[in-house]
């Protein structure tokens, strides 16, 4: 979950941190106030489009960061095992999140203390929010992610995983017995080319960054004269006669003995000086002993480039360029050395293997027949169950599908892929007598945000993103729909974090937590404050929702029985 947001010369917000509680939480505000400027810099902040235009007028740099709390109980949790991939730890099960734009078009991110691109930071960030409106995070509009939810929903999941696994294995053998099949010529060939490489690489006796170290000593071998010039410079300079650094701090030495033994303030600055003279005294003497043992030896230098020449001819042969690392040329020689040994094997392997490949098809055949027939079955109830929450969402008529078709293949295979045999995904007409069509047409971010909330609340325990954000949930609604957005939202925010911009008091008295943006002018700018409010506040902002009169006895007293009866208080 969000526990933090800190934001600075964001847009019109200046400098705000607000701290945030589980449970359901609504902004709300006047029009124009920044609702949706606080859920712009989240979405920048968790890998969204970086552009100069959401600096603050005037500012030179916009810094946005949030602290995200991760449940270790919550086996297993991706967004932990992504941090645990890429070697990122947590502290106390937090992890900090940061982004910054400048003015000059530089940006940049950080996940903890390590520096990350924006691509990196959206692919984790992905296990933390759902943004549904007008913004990028919304994995339910990805088509992929369909399949995950359907195989989550159907509890089919390490099914699929097996099947991965088993069609890896099929794949793997089938590639195998491909190159088994291939005419003895071709075969021959092959043998002979991975041989040579092997014996040219072993030849070599490489070490591990051996041409790192390489090109580190031709550059000083070739830079003697210099080096040299430069070390005795600074020789000279240092100790190199009367006037040097090194001859100047001994008579200042020598005098701030006399004076400091006169006055024992000045002791401090004399054992200062005394350390200055023994380390600028210590550094000589070792550019001395380097310029001592530096020697200009041509046939070292040549013994160093002819070994170089042949790590790059290595590297051009077996490397994507010269100036790959050299580690390629070592991945080259093990699957040299593997597919030696597999082409090797020759045709004493062969029937053994066509019995293996055919096994294994017909494992994966019937493994992904029956996990078609589990995600048919469960597609046909999860479109029930949306179709259901829908009408209560104020979308009466829409109908909603889960669209499960066969991959392409011919008469003699059915195409097969690592998670089965279909293409799945999410269809829905919102109005009735339009066809189906697939859930990224949808047009209205009204729309969007009600479809989100009722896949979300079906999908709530299946679904690892706790922290859930719905802008322009309100569009369109109002009256007894409007009871109901709330209703769900307040049920959905048992398991996970919402966050809501609203402007309908009907869906506001839901909420847990509230928190009123409002716009004002400071210094000539306008600024944007951000607040939590409770209590009397509380009722007089939704009050204002009510009647756009946050005064009014009327308002007031009906705000106050809203909230006593939907949130149990204020």
């Amino acid at each position: 979950m969000l526990e933090d947001l800190s934001i600075k010369d964001f847009a019109i917000i200046e400098n705000e941190h607000i701290e945030f509680s589980n449970g359901f939480t609504v902004l709300s505000g006047e029009t124009g106030a920044g609702k949706s400027i606080l859920i712009g810099a989240l979405s920048f902040l968790l890998g969204g489009k970086a552009d100069v235009n959401q600096i603050r007028s005037g500012c030179h740099e916009a810094q946005v960061s949030g602290t995200f709390f991760l449940d270790s109980n919550e086996n297993p949790n991706p967004a932990i095992e992504w941090l645990n991939e890429h070697g990122i730890e947590t502290e106390n099960n937090r992890i900090l999140l940061r982004r910054y734009i400048r003015d000059n078009g530089r940006a940049g991110a950080w996940i903890g203390s390590t520096p990350v691109n924006r691509a990196d930071l959206a692919d984790f960030s992905s296990f933390l929010v759902d943004i549904h409106g007008q913004h990028e995070h919304q994995s339910l509009m990805r088509v992929p992610e369909h399949r995950k939810f359907l195989d989550a929903r159907a509890g089919i999941v390490p099914e699929v995983n097996a099947f991965t696994a088993l069609y890896m294995e099929l794949v793997e053998k089938r590639k195998l017995l491909a190159q088994l099949n291939s005419s003895d010529a071709d075969r021959a060939r092959k043998i002979d080319m991975y041989n040579f490489a092997v014996k040219e690489i072993e030849d070599a006796k490489l070490k591990p960054e051996e041409d790192v170290q390489l090109e580190e000593e031709e550059n000083r071998l070739s830079s003697y004269e210099k080096l040299f010039e430069g070390v005795d410079s600074i020789r000279n300079m240092l100790d190199g006669g009367e006037e040097s650094v090194v001859s100047l701090l001994k008579k200042i030495r020598r005098e701030s003995q006399n004076i400091s033994s006169l006055d024992k303030a000045l002791s401090n600055l004399d054992t200062r000086i005394e350390s200055a003279f023994y380390e600028l005294n210590d550094i000589s003497e070792e550019f001395g002993a380097y310029a001592n043992k530096l020697v200009y030896d041509p046939s070292h230098l040549q013994e160093v480039q002819d070994r170089l020449s042949l790590i790059y001819n290595l590297k051009k042969k077996y490397a994507s360029s010269q100036s790959a690392p050299l580690k390629e040329v070592f991945d080259y020689y093990e699957n040299a050395q593997k597919s030696l040994e597999q082409l090797g094997a020759g045709s004493e392997n062969k029937e053994e293997l066509i019995k293996s490949v055919s096994e294994l098809e017909k494992k994966v055949y019937l493994a992904g027949k029956n996990l078609s027939e589990k995600r048919r079955a469960t597609g046909d109830k999860l479109a029930s169950e949306v179709e259901s929450l829908l009408k209560n969402l104020g979308m009466n008529g829409t109908r909603f599908a889960v669209s499960i078709t066969a991959k392409p293949g011919d008469e003699l295979e059915q195409k097969c892929g690592p998670y089965g045999f279909d293409n799945i995904e999410f269809l829905i007409s919102a109005n009735p007598g339009s066809p189906l069509l697939p859930l990224a047409k949808i047009a209205s971010g009204g729309e969007i945000s009600r479809v989100m909330l009722a896949l979300k609340t079906i999908f709530a325990q299946n679904d690892p993103v706790q922290t859930l954000v719905f802008d322009e949930i309100d569009t369109g609604i109002g009256g007894e729909v409007a009871v109901a957005v709330g209703s769900h939202m307040k049920a959905l925010a048992k398991n996970r974090q919402i966050f809501c911009i609203t402007h309908l008091a009907s869906i506001a008295v839901y909420a847990d937590n509230q928190i009123k943006i409002e716009k004002g002018v400071a210094e000539g700018r306008t600024v944007s404050n951000v607040h939590p409010i409770q209590g009397e506040e509380r009722v007089a902002e939704i009050a204002r929702m009510l009647s756009g009169d946050a005064d009014s006895a009327a308002s007031i007293e009906h705000a106050r029985a809203m909230l006593e009866k939907y949130s149990g208080g204020f």
